[in-house]
């Protein structure tokens, strides 16, 4: 069904502000829908490629901001970016990526054109953390190059799949990081405790880091594992060293995350710890 609404202010030529019949605030975006148009002018809801209403009126106030600084083209580009993830992800992402994914590809390009580099030192984990959204970022990246002529290093393809994350499972984003740094931690820990240096390349550093992932949210969300009491005393007699860095590492996870873990982790941690002590 086509609606009417009323423009309120042009942003640009790509993207205005306007108001719907039931009086709620639009962002309308679509090329050239903003050309010599003014506050006042009537547009139908069929002249944009991609219309949302921002409810916060923070999030509106900020991507005005946002969008008087970043260039036409980036917009543009953005908003289709936005539809395909949402599509290849088949999820609705929160409004804020609008915002933060925006904000943080413009600030890409421009160091790129600088000759800056960011390194970013969670990109293999956040490939295994998250593959889906990984993979997808790397379509970003290459949409990215096409339309814009810029190539991002592949750093960018972590944090932009940290922000596609973040969006479909509306975790703020400094979550997300904070269950990176925790990964780091725990990694590091492992390597010390059991005097190895993880090939990261390897399947079982693949599995352990999904493991730790899925321990994660299931520590969050309170899921309860099954009792592995028998298992547990066999591990722990066969692996002391492996069964007891379970131990701290879940300890770690517990202090860190400020939630109770379960003790049967420690038996699903133990066998994993086994697996890379053995390579």
């Amino acid at each position: 069904m086509v609606a009417h609404y009323t423009i309120l202010k042009v942003l640009n030529n790509n993207v205005v502000i306007a108001q719907s019949p039931d009086e709620q605030e639009a962002v309308l975006i679509g090329k050239g829908i903003g050309f010599s148009k003014k506050a006042g002018d009537q547009l139908e809801s069929s002249d944009a490629d991609k219309l949302y209403v921002m409810k916060d009126e923070e999030k509106q106030h900020q991507y005005k901001q946002l969008i008087a600084q970043v260039d036409e083209s980036i917009i543009l580009v953005m908003n289709d970016i936005i539809q395909y993830s949402e599509r290849k992800l088949d999820v609705k992402f929160d409004e804020h990526i609008h915002i933060a994914l925006t904000d943080h590809i413009a600030f890409a390009i421009k160091r790129v054109q600088q000759g800056l580099d960011i390194v970013n030192p969670f990109l293999k984990e956040t490939q295994l953390m998250y593959p889906k959204d990984y993979s997808v970022a790397e379509e970003v990246v290459e949409m990215i190059e096409e339309h814009l002529n810029v190539h991002l290093p592949d750093g960018e393809i972590g944090f932009i799949a940290l922000h596609l994350h973040s969006a479909a499972t509306n975790r703020s984003l400094s979550q997300i990081n904070r269950y990176s740094q925790l990964m780091n931690t725990l990694i590091q820990m492992i390597e010390q405790q059991l005097d190895i240096s993880i090939d990261k390349s390897s399947i079982n550093y693949m599995r352990l880091i999904q493991h730790l992932r899925r321990g994660i949210d299931r520590i969050e969300s309170g899921e309860q594992v099954g009792n592995q009491d028998r298992l547990a005393k066999v591990l722990k007699e066969e692996y002391p060293v492996c069964y007891n860095t379970a131990w701290k590492l879940m300890k770690v996870m517990q202090r860190r995350l400020g939630k109770t873990v379960s003790d049967a982790e420690a038996v699903y941690l133990t066998m994993h710890l086994q697996r890379l002590s053995s390579q």
